[in-house]
């Protein structure tokens, strides 16, 4: 049987990606078929750790805009992930996998705060830890919180799921030319100014020297696929 080529990971799932064809809300059947393909990393020896993103409920700088002070904006953004966090926590205790939701900014009556012993204790025990609040900062987003708690806990790779198959010279959707890279480094992704992650969250990546794994999240088994070494996607690391 084969092994998994990554011990311990952090995915980032996008808010859309858990809203389906919607593109609001929630789609439980999607978040039912990611908490299954989850179950199966962890049942393989992966210790997975999860941020998700809010965007199917409130994105600071896109709904706010200018009617809203950016600060304020941001902080419903974070209530967005957290909302996300509880729904596919209790999805995956219902797959019988256990789990336990930490923010980064205190919500004591629903989930633990955030603190990294106690997250990096909860992998080794066999938990999913899923990370809500972003980076309990405004001005910050959730890419840029899954590499930095990718950072604290010592993940191996970053397994970014969302509604697109890779990392493209330009944007599929716009542009019939546009080529998918299997491998492509960090200084690539800033220099042609690729959507991949915002520049932040690439540059820390870069810095701490985490491999990211972009890939769609259309299928949830390319989780597993990916954790098991299949290329699928694409890769972003220092050197080709």
């Amino acid at each position: 049987m084969a092994s998994p080529v990554y011990h311990r990971v952090l995915l980032k799932i996008s808010g859309e990606a858990l809203a389906g064809d919607v593109g609001r809300g929630l789609d439980f059947d999607v978040i039912g078929q990611v908490a299954q393909v989850i179950q199966k990393c962890v049942n393989a020896g992966v210790q997975v750790g999860v941020v998700v993103g809010g965007g199917n409920f409130w994105r600071g700088v896109k709904d706010g805009g200018d009617r809203m002070e950016r600060t304020r904006a941001d902080h419903m953004g974070m209530l967005a992930t957290t909302i996300n966090a509880l729904a596919v926590a209790d999805v995956l205790e219902q797959h019988g996998v256990p789990v336990r939701v930490q923010t980064a900014i205190e919500i004591k009556s629903i989930a633990e705060p955030y603190i990294r012993s106690r997250a990096i204790r909860h992998l080794e025990k066999g938990r999913v830890v899923i990370f809500g609040c972003g980076t309990g900062n405004p001005f910050f987003s959730t890419d840029t919180a899954a590499v930095l708690r990718a950072a604290e806990i010592n993940a191996d790779v970053i397994l970014l799921a969302k509604n697109i198959d890779g990392v493209y010279s330009a944007d599929p959707r716009k542009d019939p030319k546009a080529v998918k890279y299997d491998h492509i480094t960090y200084e690539e992704v800033l220099a042609q100014h690729l959507e991949v992650m915002d520049s932040t969250a690439t540059s820390l990546s870069m810095d701490n020297h985490i491999p990211v794994m972009l890939f769609a999240l259309k299928d949830p088994e390319n989780i597993y696929r990916v954790v098991m070494g299949e290329k699928i996607g694409t890769l972003i690391k220092e050197v080709k």
